[in-house]
Formats: structure tokens, sequence, C-alpha cells
């Protein structure tokens, strides 16, 4: 793959021959071998596997939040090892969009302020940042909460909070690790509901980890990681 060329494939997220391997006192432990993924506009992936199979660390290196031993990571046309830190924590800001296991909201603001930080971080003026934050969490559910502070909120709610903080900035991929980890099955259920509508209202590209089989099963492409080596794998075999 040539770096002037990729700009014209289909895929708004590729990794090349993705190797992450960390170094300790037993020697070299090899997390990731030679993963190699491609992630169309839109497209819904979701990534099984055990614990320690590599999932976290493979969200981590597609989302530039940590750097590969070797391989490439290339976002929406960016070879991500050839930006400096302040250009990688740039494209992130802009291209990208997290959900984690944890809501990771700010305790001390609202709702609203929660989503329309990535936002203020761009440089958005305060109310177009808050206009627009406030549009998204009415499409999750939470016109009526919208002053409320994470405390004040349900897991689900906090969860969709966070939800709408990753597509407020409108991102090209959205990398979720266990979004539903920490909910019940109910309110697992609607975050799964909600994401992939979003998902197929905003044309933006999800990734998944995680080890809920329901929410693995209504991707459009089930992978499986194992001894850090990535797979398709048949949606009836999960």
């Amino acid at each position: 793959m040539s770096g002037e060329g990729w700009e014209g494939d289909r895929a708004v997220l590729v990794s090349e021959r993705l190797h992450k391997e960390y170094t300790g006192g037993a020697g070299p432990l090899k997390v990731l071998r030679g993963v190699d993924l491609e992630v169309a506009p839109g497209e819904t992936v979701a990534i099984v596997g055990a614990s320690g199979a590599g999932k976290s660390t493979l969200l981590h290196l597609l989302g530039g939040l940590d750097r590969p031993t070797h391989g490439e990571v290339v976002l929406g046309g960016r070879y991500l090892s050839r930006l400096s830190d302040a250009e990688l924590s740039e494209v992130r800001s802009r291209e990208l969009g997290f959900v984690f296991q944890f809501h990771h909201l700010l305790m001390e603001f609202s709702a609203v302020e929660n989503v329309a930080m990535p936002l203020r971080i761009q440089g958005l003026e305060a109310g177009e940042a808050e206009r627009r934050a406030r549009s998204i969490l009415r499409e999750v559910g939470l016109g009526e909460r919208l002053h409320h502070r994470p405390s004040a909120l349900s897991g689900g709610e906090q969860q969709r909070v966070a939800v709408a903080r990753a597509l407020v900035h409108e991102p090209i991929v959205v990398l979720a690790d266990e979004p539903s980890g920490n909910l019940d099955r109910s309110n697992s259920e609607h975050l799964h509901d909600l994401m992939f509508e979003l998902a197929r209202q905003r044309a933006v590209a999800f990734v998944v980890a995680t080890h809920d089989e329901r929410l693995a099963r209504r991707a459009d492409r089930l992978l499986n990681i194992e001894d850090g080596v990535l797979t398709p794998l048949e949606s009836g075999i999960f």
C-alpha cells in the first residue's frame, strides 16, 4: 500500500501487519502478531476473544493511543506512524470517537458540558458546541437530562452520554471497548440498539471489542483474536 494512493481506497481504517510486544523480566511478550484489518465507511466490526487475547491492545493501536512495535495503522488516508504526537492528538480528536467500558465522564460537568467538550477542544465557539451537544443528546433519548451531572444519571444513561460524546464531532470511526460491559441485560440491549442505529444514520464505522455475544452477532462482520492473530469468525460458531 503506497502512502500517496491510499486515499482513493474504500477503507477508512486499515492495519497492516500490526505487531505489538512488551518487554519484561521473562523476555518479550508478543500480544499482536501481524494483524491485518480493513474497515469500510459505515461498517460495524465486532472483535471477540478471550480476556488477554489482545482486543484492547488492538483498539489502542487503531486509535493511536499506543504505537505498534511493527506495522502500520492508516486512518482516513494518514499513516499514524508518520505523525508527531501533537499531530496524532489532532487526528484523534477529529477523526475518532471512543467508548469504553467505564464512561470516563467528567463528574463535575453536566451531560451537555461533557458532550460539548470534544468540540470545545477543537476550538468551536461555546454556543455552537452546546447546540450540537444538545441535539445529539436528544437523539440518544436524554433531552430531559441535559443538565444532570453523571452522578445523577443511571449507568445506562451515563453510557448513552459517552456514546453521544464519541459521535458529536462526526468522526469517521468509533472504537468501543466493552461498551456494555458494566450494564445489565436491558440497558445493554438499549445501548446496542442505539449504537447500531446511530452507525447507520451517520454512516460512521464502529469497531467494537466485546465479550457480549448479543452485541457481536449484530455486527456486519465478526472477527476473533487468538494468540495475537485476527481471523474471520462465522456468527453461528460464536
